[in-house]
């Protein structure tokens, strides 16, 4: 083999370096490939307590892993020589567009995870063109979130409490503040069996000892934020230290009924969802009730354990309820390929909760902006080699999904 000396001539289009950069934040986030590596990310910054409360789930944490491995069993079935050159990604729900089939699911405790909290969320979510939805343990107000992104589509989550004058309150305010959607959750009539947060000693306001002092030590700019910003709090609930097992209990109400939903209705003038939904015999009771529309979840393995995958029973609430209905789907959705994946299974949009959580936690808001970068171009290449020209057209002909056990496979939405 013959051999040359390098010419320079050769060698200087190769040699472009980036210019270095001192912003660390913007560093760390563009060397994120997935959602899975922002989650890394998120370990490394965020006390034990606060990123155990994201990441973990109820009980042994069955369902928490059998919402993974229902995404994770999906086979995509490609149609080839489609000849696309673009997808379109954007989709109607709730009455409105959105830019992706994705929004910004409920999360309390959020500026414990990081002071940017809902904010963040929100500014992320109207910079994309998709909606926020704020839930009853926010730590911003119904108007605060409201001000800061006035043009931001919102929505609000409701956990019926005991008092329903002041769930009222909360319906009426949410409404008079812009928000679109009410989004009421029936499946946390009580708190899940959360152990790490019991082992963690997770209340709000934190309760500080040694050991979560010693944790956030070392994590300097998480305990900055912390110390430098407006105290931590349930915006909308009275100032409380009380762990969160302790106020679901005392506070939200156990016999939530169809009756309730039924009135429900009757105060709300926007868009209904009933979110918790995962049996074709609720799905039903929830419209006859009258939910504009459902939100197929187990509440991220976060409520009862050892109940069935949402992407599992998404499929046959569809078939139950027919094409007409606007399904949403939650729980486990760590790529674009997961929203994809749902699409296909009969969701007709999904929300995000915990990958959220990880971008929050990486970065503030610039994090929250990279999980959602990172979702589109994961779902613009799955749906591009999938030979489809938009979203509206994924359906059963592109995926199996596995039962379990069986390895037969579960047809989807047509």
């Amino acid at each position: 083999m013959k051999r040359n000396l390098p010419q320079l001539s050769e060698l200087r289009p190769l040699m472009k370096f980036e210019r270095p950069s001192l912003d660390f934040r913007a560093n760390r986030l563009a060397r994120a490939a997935d959602v899975w590596d922002l989650r890394r990310i998120a370990r490394r910054r965020t006390p034990k307590p606060a990123f155990d409360y994201v990441d973990g789930g109820a009980g042994r944490e069955v369902t928490l892993e059998r919402n993974r491995q229902a995404f994770a069993e999906v086979e995509f079935l490609p149609s080839i020589l489609g000849g696309h050159a673009s997808v379109d990604l954007s989709t109607t729900i709730a009455g409105a567009r959105s830019a992706l089939p994705v929004g910004i699911a409920p999360t309390g405790f959020t500026r414990f995870m990081h002071a940017a909290g809902e904010e963040a969320g929100v500014g992320a979510a109207a910079a994309t063109g998709i909606p926020y939805t704020l839930s009853t343990m926010g730590t911003r107000s119904i108007e605060e979130v409201a001000a800061f992104q006035p043009g931001a589509r919102r929505w609000f989550q409701l956990y019926l409490w005991n008092d329903h004058d002041a769930s009222l309150e909360l319906v009426n305010r949410a409404a008079a503040a812009g928000y679109d959607t009410l989004m009421v959750t029936v499946d946390t009539a009580v708190a899940g069996q959360r152990l790490r947060d019991v082992r963690n000693g997770m209340t709000i306001p934190p309760q500080l000892n040694l050991r979560t002092v010693l944790d956030a030590s070392y994590r300097p700019e998480w305990w900055f934020n912390f110390l430098t910003t407006d105290s931590l709090k349930f915006a909308s609930l009275s100032g409380t230290s009380h762990s969160l097992p302790e106020l679901i209990n005392s506070m939200f109400d156990p016999t939530i009924s169809l009756d309730d939903l039924r009135w429900l209705r009757s105060v709300w003038p926007g868009q209904l969802f009933v979110k918790g939904v995962l049996t074709a015999e609720d799905a039903r009771k929830a419209l006859d009730a009258g939910a504009d529309g459902l939100v197929v979840s187990n509440h991220g393995g976060r409520q009862l354990d050892q109940v069935p995958a949402s992407l599992h029973a998404v499929a046959a609430i569809r078939d139950a309820v027919g094409p007409d209905v606007e399904l949403i789907l939650d729980s486990g959705i760590m790529s674009g390929g997961d929203i994809v994946a749902a699409l296909c299974a009969g969701a007709d949009f999904t929300l995000i909760g915990r990958a959220y959580m990880y971008g929050l936690m990486a970065g503030g808001q610039p994090g929250v902006q990279r999980v959602l970068d990172i979702l589109a171009e994961q779902m613009r290449v799955a749906t591009t080699l999938l030979g489809v020209s938009g979203i509206s057209e994924l359906g059963r002909g592109h995926l199996n999904l596995h039962g379990r056990g069986s390895g037969s496979p579960v047809t989807a939405r047509p």
